[in-house]
């Protein structure tokens, strides 16, 4: 992908590249929607194949698993065999997963068969962020990486309103089936539209942090699962999460010395990179374990359904597409410190009202609430993306993009680990009644206001440096 160069300002037209970005974005969209589609579908799963909690969550937790083992390949595959070539093939094989999904007869079936398919649709993310990367000038980065902001924010949020109208109208099955026509369409159009760009034959793997990432990343997500599930004190938890470190730190130390790294962890020697990448992770964390809390909160103190639960996210999702239009041209033209400052403050402001939340809170204030926070995430997640891109060196860019995807599967997982830990435990200090289960949502709320405050102070330090000035 570094070959590619980006547009020349006198040249740069948004229509010429309108299905180039519609391309990526689609094979960005179905992959992430598939991500949080599950989390619904979990109860139905559970009895379908007649099994336990327990055993259906790895049907989760191994989705993750492949995603954290294959995104630090992303880069160097598609230096060396071209990123149309791999993010092409990724579609394709993230297809064949879901379709082998919806074939599954037993719990253990569907999980190897999410193995799969989290093996092709974790390097779609990272190959379709720096490729995007690649079709503006700087000057332009701030509305174009915005476009791509929309399948990020929307999957999340759009994901359980579409798992609970086809579970509850349909069948589970179609919670896979449903990957296969947007896939298609993906291919076809990435096929047609997507640059080409020459594979590097002398790109040469680095072997030792091709071994180290995969265990370094997968130890460290499946610790996380273990201790949120069995406890940190357990023998697996630990033994894990050991082994995760120790890979970690050895990555880290063969990564350093490489001429030709898997990651090009020495853009961490940038300050601004640094400082936005932190950012970048706070705020994932929030918009996540929020997300999460907001959907149980309304299943299991208000009694909606699934598909009603879901259907409250709309104004979520409008306000995100919004946040996401405008942030990126004020980020061209004011740069990132103020977008940042608004859009923080407004996740910060949302959840804080949520802290205040009772069994008996009306509709309007959830909406309202859901929908600041989807304002906020707007104006603020892809801006941050954009601010960590430009802040590394133009040549390494998919090298980089990567790290912001393999970290936030580590850092997403362990936030959402914080935060059920931290329901859990207050569901145990209140009483069972509906009053006392929403005081436990209430004051578990302040965990990711917590996150939404550092990430608030952290704006503050972001250097106001414009876009490639």
């Amino acid at each position: 992908m570094h070959e590619q160069a980006a547009a020349k300002p006198d040249t740069f037209s948004l229509k010429a590249i309108l299905p180039t970005l519609l391309a990526i974005a689609i094979g960005m969209f179905v992959v992430m929607l598939d991500g949080t589609i599950m989390n619904v579908a979990i109860p139905k799963l559970v009895n379908e194949f007649d099994t336990s909690l327990q055993h259906i969550q790895w049907v989760i937790t191994c989705y993750t698993l492949a995603l954290s083992a294959v995104i630090p390949l992303a880069g160097w595959f598609s230096d060396r065999f071209s990123a149309k070539r791999m993010f092409l093939f990724s579609i394709v094989m993230f297809v064949i997963g879901s379709v082998l999904c919806s074939l599954a007869q037993t719990a253990d079936q569907l999980i190897v068969f999410r193995i799969i398919q989290g093996l092709g649709g974790g390097m779609v993310a990272p190959i379709g962020i720096a490729m995007t990367f690649t079709l503006a000038p700087p000057e332009k980065r701030g509305a174009i990486m915005g476009v791509m902001g929309a399948p990020m924010l929307l999957a999340p949020i759009l994901g359980p309103v579409l798992s609970g109208w086809l579970i509850d109208y349909v069948n589970w099955q179609w919670i896979f089936l449903i990957n296969v026509p947007v896939g298609i369409i993906a291919f076809v159009m990435g096929r047609k539209y997507l640059r080409p760009s020459n594979p590097s034959k002398q790109m040469k793997l680095d072997i030792k942090g091709a071994l180290l990432a995969p265990i370094a990343f997968g130890s460290l997500v499946f610790a996380v699962h273990e201790g949120g599930t069995n406890g940190w004190g357990s023998v697996v938890t630990i033994s894990t999460l050991v082994i995760g470190l120790i890979a970690l730190i050895l990555f880290i130390f063969v990564e350093l010395k490489q001429k030709q790294p898997l990651l090009e962890l020495r853009a961490f020697r940038s300050g601004s990179f640094t400082l936005g990448i932190t950012l970048s992770w706070v705020n994932m964390v929030a918009l996540f374990g929020s997300i999460l809390l907001f959907s149980l909160y309304l299943q299991q103190v208000k009694g909606l359904s699934a598909f009603d639960a879901g259907l409250m996210v709309i104004p979520q999702a409008i306000l995100s597409t919004i946040g996401i239009i405008v942030g990126g041209k004020l980020f061209d033209k004011f740069g990132i410190r103020p977008v940042a400052i608004i859009g923080v403050a407004s996740t910060a402001c949302s959840l804080f009202a949520m802290t205040q939340i009772g069994a008996n809170t009306s509709t309007v204030y959830i909406v309202a609430c859901l929908a600041f926070l989807g304002l906020g995430q707007g104006l603020t997640m892809m801006q941050m993306n954009t601010h960590v891109l430009n802040s590394a060196p133009k040549d390494l860019v998919s090298r980089v993009t990567p790290i912001t995807s393999s970290a936030q599967q580590i850092v997403v997982s362990f936030g959402i680990t914080i935060v059920m830990a931290m329901l859990t435990n207050q569901l145990s200090l209140n009483d069972h009644t509906l009053p006392g289960m929403a005081q436990a949502f209430s004051h578990t709320f302040f965990v990711t206001l917590g996150l939404a405050i550092v990430g608030l102070l952290l704006t503050l330090f972001i250097p106001n440096r414009k876009t490639g000035k």
